[in-house]
């Protein structure tokens, strides 16, 4: 989706002088766009001012091919506001999941498309935190299950591939104040979701992308594209909503996003 590579993995067979099979390398290329990941700091700006979080310009961050061959030789543009910053401690806390696919769809059929264009609003989410009895906490990892994995998993091949070849349209949270206002009230310290968008996408004409505020202006890491199907399994089976979350992105110098790494333990 939105032109990316999907990943690419080559098996190298290495031989002794012999001529014998010994061992296996292997050379991974991964758009870190094309599935499970946190959007790191480098990877959206505030587009009217072309500025990264904490005053970065967007014409001071290298682009390109750039050999890594010594870490500890590494010029400090590579370094700056990348995603390595988050790989050195993680990111971990009390993982809260709001399911909104149950929330929606007690009945059995979701009212929504998670693969149209839907706005999830903030009184949709207190109304589901409500149902599970979740109080919010300062510092939670707020993490939504809209439903683009479990109609992802449940269509036809035909259907899957589709997506391939038409503009994007996802469900997401709103772009309003409510939402903003309803985020920074709450002090959450990284919001994901099962959509590869986190917001309502397309963006409606006018209106600016939440990343331009959530990355840009908060620094808060925003997770997309999270397989959430077995942790709502749990979740309903303990009738228990909260739980420790441990994440801990990639370790690549002046990255724009990772794989989250992430595990939940109840």
């Amino acid at each position: 989706m939105f032109g990316r590579l999907p990943p690419q993995i080559k098996l190298i067979q290495k031989q002794s002088k012999e001529g014998h099979n010994y061992s296996r390398d292997d050379e991974i290329h991964i758009n870190t766009q094309s599935g499970s990941q946190w959007d790191g700091l480098r990877h959206f700006p505030v587009l009217e001012h072309e500025m990264f979080y904490n005053n970065t310009p967007a014409s001071e961050l290298p682009q390109g091919i750039h050999p890594l061959e010594d870490p500890l030789q590494i010029d400090s543009s590579y370094t700056r506001i990348g995603i390595q910053n988050w790989a050195n401690h993680g990111i971990c806390g009390r993982g809260v999941l709001l399911d909104l696919v149950k929330f929606f769809s007690t009945d059995g059929v979701l009212p929504y498309d998670p693969w149209t264009t839907h706005a999830i609003t903030v009184p949709q989410l207190e109304a589901c935190a409500k149902a599970q009895r979740v109080q919010f906490r300062r510092g939670d990892i707020l993490i939504l299950r809209v439903g683009f994995t479990k109609r992802y998993n449940e269509s036809a091949q035909e259907m899957r591939d589709s997506l391939r070849g038409k503009p994007e349209t996802l469900a997401g949270i709103e772009q309003s104040e409510d939402m903003k206002r309803f985020l920074w009230n709450n002090h959450f310290a990284a919001i994901a979701s099962d959509q590869p968008s986190l917001e309502r996408w397309p963006t409606p004409d006018g209106v600016p992308h939440l990343h331009q505020t959530i990355l840009g202006l908060w620094g808060m890491p925003i997770g997309e594209l999270f397989d959430l199907e077995k942790l709502s399994e749990v979740c309903a089976e303990f009738n228990r909503y909260t739980f420790f979350v441990s994440s801990w992105p990639l370790n690549i110098i002046g990255g724009a996003a990772s794989p989250p790494n992430a595990a939940a333990f109840f």
